[in-house]
């Protein structure tokens, strides 16, 4: 699930702890894997178990909750002499091992945070796109400015998020002391698209980004030469008033 923009896991209380990097909880008879980037996942939990252990643990530490909670459900089949993976209906893997369900976790944790800034990435498309329309028009408003500048702080958070909290295109830290689990990683990650969602989602990120800033500039330009033709008609005022004071004084 991917609950906030961020839950502070300073915050957490350290005596169901089981491990640290990625922040694992013993919860009931489940597991809870929880990331700082907001998102949260959980083995072997009920779901009133699960609803009461994000209302009760992790909603005070969610900072920015959303309005709507990012899902992904998966069924894990434990079968020790078949090969790891994703299968029909869900997972397999060889073992319950905390490494493998961690490793499950971290993609899974992956995967909804894309979910989320994917449907954002839309909303910002659906936002921009009759911003720039308006462009086309010689009356504009003065909020289209605040809209466009909205729009680019969204996308400098999003990707703040991905690159600094999430870092969606890393490989997880337990890796490098279990080496041989990256070939179970690399199924999952690519099973779920990680990379290619995550590049696809830069691109947006970008396109996005450089819509907006272009509009801003258009913006900025049309009214700068708006207020250019103002101070001429000025001068244009000033002279005619100033011609018309030298044809009255000297009749």
């Amino acid at each position: 699930m991917q609950l906030a923009q961020r839950l502070d896991l300073k915050l957490l209380r350290p005596d169901a702890q089981i491990s640290v990097t990625p922040m694992t909880y013993r919860v009931g008879e489940g597991l809870a894997v929880v990331f700082r980037y907001g998102a949260v996942v959980v083995f072997g939990l009920g779901e009133d178990a699960c609803d009461r252990f994000v209302a009760d643990v992790l909603m005070p530490i969610a900072d920015q909750p959303l309005a709507r909670v990012e899902r992904e459900k998966m069924d894990i089949h434990i079968v020790a002499d078949r090969p790891e993976g994703v299968v029909s209906g869900g997972i397999r893997l060889g073992s319950a091992s905390l490494e493998r369900l961690q490793l499950v976790a971290d993609v899974l944790a992956k995967s909804v945070l894309l979910a989320s800034y994917e449907t954002r990435m839309g909303l910002s498309f659906d936002l921009v796109e009759p911003v720039v329309r308006t462009l086309e028009s010689p009356r504009l408003r003065g909020t289209k400015v605040a809209e466009l500048l909205n729009i680019i702080g969204s996308s400098l958070l999003i990707e703040h998020a991905m690159i600094g909290r999430a870092e969606v295109g890393e490989k997880p830290e337990l890796l490098w002391d279990r080496p041989e689990l990256e070939s179970l990683f690399r199924l999952l990650e690519d099973e779920f698209e990680v990379r290619e969602r995550n590049a696809a989602l830069s691109r947006k990120l970008d396109l996005l980004s450089r819509t907006a800033q272009t509009a801003l500039e258009l913006l900025h330009n049309r009214r700068s030469l708006r207020v250019e033709w103002y101070i001429v008609l000025l001068i244009v005022a000033e002279i005619g008033l100033t011609l018309l004071e030298l044809f009255v004084l000297r009749h």
